[in-house]
């Protein structure tokens, strides 16, 4: 399918079909598949090459390389290097799409390829998207800002605001494929990625729509973004340690990761390969402080997560934390899961992938949750590298730097965002 071709191919099933979308009667929660996931991100443009970097342990962080990096005093992500957009787009495509979109269509383009599904017709209308993000097209918003402000230049481009709105992923990716059930965007900072995946199961399970793709996207890396969380004081300098007790702070990432979000039974009608099912989702809020977490609040979702999910502490094998690499969200996060697990904390393994391809902000719980698939179905725990020295308040199970086989059945993954919010998914063992 080439850009553009769900679009026309969409119209066409309009004109000819239903004028609004009907949710299908369905009785009862549905079961939820996931039959197809994409990605775009610095350890790999698709899901195999991304897979192989978690596996070994390769770290996808390096030194920035963008317009006035030489200003900035945090010089390191986990960027995807030699991006070019005409590689992939149109011009035409390309004045619509900032940075985010254009990762989020692609990754977007794999999963549904890997799914084989076809949203002509009646499934056009069953099918929608929920992605997450927190900066939107934050790129379009910085070459502007220079283009007005440094160059004082009057007039921008007549495209500026649909290329730059939260919404513009979600909007492109549905235009693409003929999507015409729910759509939207969500914007919770650094869970953004969870609450979509989480709503959208929902959305599944509760058969107000048969398919949904979802996930997120985040494109930061560039000066504005940049200098904007120097100002937080949780950046490192030099590298992501998360649960060393010499670690020094975050490093952001960019990129996307998209999954397409099943109703099980119309999976195996259809004879797909189901990836994982998705069996539970909890979210919280602190209601406590702006930027430091909670256990207490991250300790409800966890247990709310599996709660929905009808699983016990002793079921879970592997939890992708959200393990930033800062001295407060470490320990709050291993407080959290100690409490929730009690006993079985210590045979439970922990990693954040966070090491390798940076924070996504609002992207990040899709990426991760490649490192949680990858668990069930290939039997692969990511590590946290970085690791250097133990933290008697992380003392749990961190996959230190190298990964490990281990046969789980059960994971979670983990977001915790600023503004206390909390996103917590389960899958199972397809």
């Amino acid at each position: 399918m080439t850009a553009g071709s769900g679009q026309r191919d969409g119209a066409a099933a309009a004109a000819s079909g239903p004028a609004a979308y009907v949710p299908p009667p369905v009785p009862g929660l549905r079961r939820v598949a996931i039959t197809g996931m994409g990605t775009v991100n610095a350890l790999g443009r698709n899901v195999a090459d991304t897979l192989a970097a978690l596996r070994e342990g390769r770290c996808g962080i390096g030194e920035l390389q963008f317009q006035d990096v030489e200003r900035l005093s945090v010089r390191i992500g986990a960027q995807v290097r030699d991006w070019d957009p005409e590689a992939y787009f149109n011009r035409q495509q390309i004045s619509l799409y900032d940075k985010f979109t254009q990762f989020t269509l692609l990754a977007a383009k794999e999963a549904v390829g890997q799914s084989g599904l076809d949203f002509q017709g009646e499934l056009g209308l069953c099918s929608g998207v929920i992605l997450g993000t927190a900066g939107g097209g934050l790129n379009t918003w910085d070459e502007n800002y220079r283009i007005v402000y440094e160059e004082g230049k009057n007039r921008v481009h007549p495209f500026v605001v649909p290329k730059l709105m939260n919404n513009a992923a979600a909007s492109h990716v549905s235009m693409e494929f003929g999507l015409r059930g729910p759509a939207f965007t969500v914007a919770t900072a650094c869970a953004s990625s969870n609450h979509a995946m989480g709503l959208a199961f929902q959305m599944v399970r509760s058969g107000a729509a048969r398919v949904m793709l979802a996930g997120g996207s985040e494109a930061m890396l560039c000066f504005g973004g940049v200098k904007a969380w120097e100002g937080l004081r949780v950046m490192s300098r030099d590298a992501c340690r998360p649960f060393s007790a010499n670690r020094n702070g975050m490093v952001q990432g960019e990129g996307a990761g998209v999954f397409v979000f099943e109703d099980w039974d119309h999976a195996r009608a259809r004879g797909a390969d189901i990836l994982a099912e998705v069996v539970g989702f909890a979210m919280s809020s602190d209601a406590q402080d702006i930027v430091m977490p909670s256990a207490q609040g991250a300790e409800r979702a966890i247990a709310g997560a599996m709660r929905d999910a009808e699983l016990n502490p002793e079921d879970i094998g592997y939890i992708n934390a959200h393990g930033t690499g800062t001295a407060a969200n470490d320990k709050t996060e291993c407080a959290a899961v100690a409490h929730a697990f009690g006993p079985h904390a210590d045979r439970l393994m922990i990693s954040s992938t966070k090491s390798m391809h940076g924070h996504l902000i609002g992207g990040t719980g899709a990426v991760e949750l490649l490192a949680c698939i990858m668990a069930l179905r290939d039997g692969i725990i990511a590590p946290t590298i970085g690791y250097e020295e133990p933290d008697p308040e992380c003392a749990l199970d961190v996959v230190p730097n190298v990964a490990r086989e281990a046969r789980v059945d059960a994971v979670l993954s983990n977001a915790f965002a600023f503004g206390g919010l909390n996103a917590v998914i389960a899958l199972r063992r397809a």
